[in-house]
């Protein structure tokens, strides 16, 4: 709920101004209405794919580290339930210690960790939407659409698939901002079991955050 609540939040700041810039079309005209997924052609377009590429790999070490730290606390809450019985006053004190020190260190490390990739995320989602943006209004003008809106975000009960702008806005963004083959995201490789992307970070436990979408 918390997710959607911030989506919703952010996508309002990215989606206002078009959607009322639109539909100051005259009283008299009768306009088209469309939709569109945002988010999805954001993301989907060549530029979204490269940016989220670029920050799997930059943070993927750190993401790896928590891992292991994970795996560490994990191991020492084994040793103490499976030999606790055996194990002498003076070594359970230590491997306390052992274990708290590193659930400090884990919380710290997720808690930077998450901060520093979302922050990353927003502002590549920022600028690849206040471009995205730009070719929507664009579009929406030269076709005659007097109202364009999120279908993610606001209730669409019905609509023909033909008013849906999402890959068309994806397919005018990327011949807008055309990403060199060279530079183009290759294939994902399969995810490592209990692995989170970078481009959703997220503390263990914790539900990540979505981005924050840029304001027009």
């Amino acid at each position: 709920m918390k997710n959607r609540v911030m989506v919703f939040t952010t996508l309002l700041g990215l989606m206002i101004s078009p959607v009322l810039a639109l539909a100051q079309a005259p009283a008299t005209s009768a306009g088209k209405v469309g939709v569109i997924n945002i988010q999805e052609a954001i993301l989907s377009s060549g530029e979204g794919k490269k940016a989220m590429a670029e920050l799997q790999k930059k943070y993927q070490p750190r993401q790896q580290d928590i891992q292991r730290l994970q795996q560490e606390i994990q191991g020492i809450n084994d040793q103490l339930q499976k030999q606790g019985a055996t194990l002498s006053e003076e070594e359970q004190a230590r491997l306390n210690r052992d274990l708290t020190a590193k659930q400090t260190l884990l919380k710290r490390s997720s808690e930077d960790f998450n901060n520093d990739a979302q922050a990353d995320r927003d502002e590549a989602v920022r600028r690849i939407g206040q471009k995205m943006v730009r070719i929507l209004q664009d579009y929406a003008k030269q076709n005659g659409y007097a109202l364009v809106v999120d279908n993610a975000q606001i209730p669409v009960y019905y609509a023909a698939t033909d008013i849906d702008l999402t890959a068309e806005m994806v397919r005018r963004y990327d011949a807008a901002n055309p990403v060199a083959e060279a530079d183009a995201p290759a294939a994902a490789a399969p995810a490592t079991p209990g692995a989170r992307s970078a481009a959703s970070p997220a503390k263990p436990g914790a539900t990540p955050k979505p981005a924050d979408k840029p304001k027009p």
